[in-house]
């Protein structure tokens, strides 16, 4: 594979990956998790992200009432916990299921080798 084509192949599959990265993070954060230790999450389990992409989508989750945070300043350095809030869980379902969804009817198109 040439250079423009592995551009090309990593622009789709970066397009494919930015929404499930919205469900892994409402799954993930029914338990509650701060930034940096939610980035190690996602990287072990398939979901490449940058913390320039995280934050934001962490900030907008919340303005939206998806994710609920809370300061914990016990330690040295105060650390911003976010956890899954009611509504959260709720858009968490109709993805999964609409992932579901979507990967049956990709698995039923014809061309799969």
């Amino acid at each position: 594979m040439d250079v423009t084509e592995r551009e090309t192949l990593d622009g789709h599959l970066q397009e494919l990956r930015r929404g499930t990265v919205v469900l892994a993070c409402l799954r993930l954060l029914e338990r509650p998790g701060y930034g940096y230790g939610l980035l190690e999450e996602l990287a072990a389990r398939g979901f490449e992200t940058d913390a320039n992409t995280l934050y934001p989508l962490l900030r907008r989750l919340e303005k939206q009432g998806q994710l609920t945070s809370e300061w914990n300043t016990d330690e040295a350095r105060p650390r911003k916990f976010y956890r899954t809030s009611p509504q959260g869980r709720q858009l968490a379902t109709v993805l999964t299921d609409e992932l579901r969804a979507i990967a049956a009817a990709v698995d039923a198109l014809p061309g799969k080798e």
